[in-house]
């Protein structure tokens, strides 16, 4: 793939950008090797984001020149102290870098990460970091560890919460966008932050997913799969990428010089920070890679990592190795100018004080305006996933019981990663709802943990018996995902189903409001309760945005970033799987069922549940219907220096206005390599009104045929290919083919 890195200094005016360079020049000559290992050393100020690591005292090493970058500090307060220190009291006078995991909002929380890839919508995204970006300048943070760019397509892995699903194209669209509303069009101003794309790179590929495990992924895995997102970002202008915990050839990705220096540095053009994830530089001896701190600062700077978070290495050990001989002296300059030209485009040098403003700070933290992008995007991220009998909206003037504890919970709300998110802030469903509804009764069934007991039980039962419509609040607890939360189970926790399972005994219809930060295994539901709802963690306009969805005055939109598995022993699921040699899916073969006889046996199925997953990516329903029509290219054949148009009509043909999100995959037929049965490529969101319709283009050229080939190159190979329109990855309505020729 053609990635364009823009580098932070390319992205200064000509004069700034000489300014910085001769300031980061002068600096480094200025400053002793000890002063300049210290500008590589990351130290954590307050709360742990990790496990235990060696003790150091933050205010003396500041003053001594040992560190050269603060990360989780308390507040803004604190902050200014550290760079009091740092600027007017140690020898060299190099301002901080401070940092903090702003991952979906700062104090303004938004939804969780995979709920905003869930709007199909790059804007919704860059909304999000913008406004993140805004607050934490205001809080005194330059510095955001996010986006996450990880490619995750095993729901038990928590993590899976922070990124953007199971999809490269999909995740590449939201990743690039996070990059440019964290740092918008000035990285001096006060109110952008430093982005910082991770984990790079496999990470969302953890064995079983379990944290903090192995990967195992072949280069073809690597570059088709899991490289696109940081690419993406890097065509953003990220300032600074963070090492995953993970191997990849069995070498950690902090001390892999195949994939930092060969792979980043010279054939991506990534010329700025490199950063370790948590300690992810001392594991290399829990790994077996390295014996003690001396050869793990040995490795990691040899293979082109800069800043040590909080591991100590390069603090204790890499001064002896550069005066030993082991190291030279100009991998310390290379990564220091690095940091310090962070240093230079964050404004840093002209003015560190420059993102501590009281007054600013109140004017724009969790504004008016903020919470009406929260509770937008909040909007957009709703994925309806069933809605049998139009359960769903609520009609106006109907009596609703409203059940579950987490309905009412307003720390689950925020989800994990809440940096500054406080639950004081949130509206829940049942405030909403009990200003909106004139006919609410709420009982909490389950507890947030989703425990029931038979007083619950009863209480509900009674209370939907008497309503007209149930709306039930299940899922999970924000703390049950997220990093080291990873579940081998992935059903409803405690005793929900039980709770759910008397409630659909009662003549009322039942809709079911879910909570969580992963795909569910929810098979048993969706076969009973006719109407789900997909929330998501939704942030701090939690209640509002979920009632606009509930009542009928916004339309859901979102579409499903990674599938649902009918059960955990189909995982890993996703949509653009590899073709097998023995396709279950081309034969006539009922796969819901066991094989009647051999012939149906012997071939890549399952002997108790199907293939398929229990909601496809891309999946979304809405209150309305649309119709495809007239789809078409422009041409059968294009060569590489062609521009292939893709055309469908999309008619809005029920009774509400609504946005429909017209999805376009591509299927190479032959190829050297094995290729996915689907590749999304484009997808656009399409507003209509009742009885409107649009026609709809896509341009697709040879780059989006590319793919890592037989020869290890990134190609287009001449061929066959199909282009395939529809609502969903399972969900295809046209097929069209054209061919490459040379």
């Amino acid at each position: 793939m053609a990635t364009q890195a823009q580098t932070l200094l390319d992205q200064l005016p000509p004069e700034r950008r000489a300014e910085v360079e001769e300031r980061v020049e002068s600096l480094l000559a200025e400053l002793s090797l000890e002063q300049k290992v210290g500008q590589l050393n990351q130290l954590n100020a307050d709360f742990a984001t990790g496990t235990a690591v060696g003790d150091m005292d933050v205010e003396q090493g500041i003053l001594d020149g040992d560190i050269g970058s603060v990360l989780n500090f308390a507040d803004v307060e604190e902050a200014r102290h550290f760079q009091e220190l740092a600027v007017e009291e140690s020898d060299h006078g190099v301002p901080l870098v401070l940092a903090l995991d702003v991952i979906h909002g700062h104090r303004t929380i938004f939804p969780i990460p995979l709920g905003e890839a869930a709007s199909w919508n790059p804007e919704m995204a860059a909304l999000s970091a913008r406004v993140a970006a805004t607050e934490a300048a205001a809080d005194g943070v330059h510095w955001t560890f996010a986006p996450s760019v990880d490619v995750g397509r095993d729901p038990r892995w928590g993590r899976v919460m922070e990124a953007a699903g199971e999809d490269p194209y999909l995740a590449s669209e939201i990743s690039n966008a996070r990059v440019r509303g964290f740092q918008g069009d000035d990285l001096a101003a006060d109110d952008t932050v430093l982005a910082c794309a991770k984990h790079y790179v496999g990470y969302g590929a953890s064995e079983a997913g379990r944290e903090y495990n192995t990967v195992d992924i072949s280069e073809t895995n690597l570059r088709e799969v899991h490289l696109p997102p940081f690419e993406a970002c890097l065509d953003a202008g990220v300032g600074s990428v963070m090492n995953a915990f993970n191997l990849y050839e069995r070498i950690p990705a902090s001390s892999n010089e195949t994939l930092v220096n060969d792979l980043l540095r010279s054939e991506l053009g990534f010329e700025d920070v490199v950063v370790s994830d948590w300690n992810s530089f001392g594991e290399l001896v829990e790994h077996g890679v390295a014996g003690d701190l001396r050869e793990v600062a040995r490795a990691c700077i040899e293979a082109g990592s800069d800043v040590d978070m909080v591991s100590g290495a390069y603090a204790t050990e890499l001064v002896e190795l550069v005066e030993d001989g082991v190291v030279d002296e100009s991998l310390v300059d290379a990564a220091v100018r690095r940091l310090l030209t962070v240093k230079g485009a964050l404004g840093l040098f002209e003015d560190p004080y420059r993102y501590f403003d009281e007054e600013r700070q109140s004017r724009r933290i969790l504004t008016e305006d903020h919470r009406e992008a929260a509770r937008e995007v909040a909007r957009e991220s709703q994925v309806l996933l069933q809605n049998e009998g139009d359960v769903l909206p609520v009609d106006d003037g109907a009596s609703v019981a409203l059940v579950g504890g987490l309905a009412d919970s307003a720390t689950d709300m925020l989800g994990a990663w809440r940096a500054e998110g406080d639950p004081d802030d949130v509206t829940t469903l049942r405030t909403t709802l009990a200003d909106r509804l004139d006919d609410l009764t709420y009982v909490e069934g389950c507890s947030r943990d989703g425990a029931v007991d038979d007083a619950q039980l009863a209480a509900a039962v009674e209370a939907v018996t008497a309503a007209d419509v149930a709306v039930v609040a299940v899922g999970e607890r924000y703390s049950q995902t997220g990093e080291a939360a990873s579940r081998a189970h992935l059903d409803l926790p405690g005793d929900q189903r039980r709770l759910l399972e008397a409630l659909v005994e009662t003549d009322t219809p039942v809709a079911a409001v879910l909570f969580n930060g992963r795909p569910l295994a929810i098979d048993w539901t969706a076969e009973h309760v006719p109407a789900i709802l997909e929330a998501w963690f939704p942030g701090v306009e939690a209640g509002p945005a979920i009632a606009d969805v509930l009542l009928g005055e916004h339309n859901p939109s979102g579409r499903l970033p990674m599938c649902f598995p009918v059960t955990e022993g189909q995982i890993p699921i996703y949509y653009n799987r590899l073709r097998t040699g023995r396709p279950a899916e081309n034969a006539d073969v009922d796969l819901t069922e066991p094989p009647a006889d051999p012939a149906e046996k012997y071939m890549s199925r399952y002997l108790d549940v199907p293939n398929e997953p229990l909601y496809a990516f891309g999946h979304g329903e809405t209150y309305t219907e649309f119709t495809y029509t007239d789809v078409s290219l422009d041409t059968a054949t294009i060569t590489s220096a062609d521009t292939l148009s893709v055309t469908v009509t999309v008619e809005n043909t029920g009774e509400r206005s609504g946005t429909e999100v017209v999805q376009v995959y591509l299927n190479d037929l032959v190829a050297s390599r094995a290729r996915p049965v689907r590749e999304l490529v484009r997808f656009e969101n399409v507003d209509l009104d009742a009885g409107e319709a649009a026609t709809v283009s896509f341009e697709l050229t040879a780059a989006d045929l590319e793919f890592w080939t037989a020869d290890d190159e990134y190609a287009a190979e001449p061929g066959e290919f199909e282009v395939q329109v529809g609502r969903a990855a399972d969900d295809i309505v046209a097929v069209e083919t054209f061919e490459l020729v040379e």
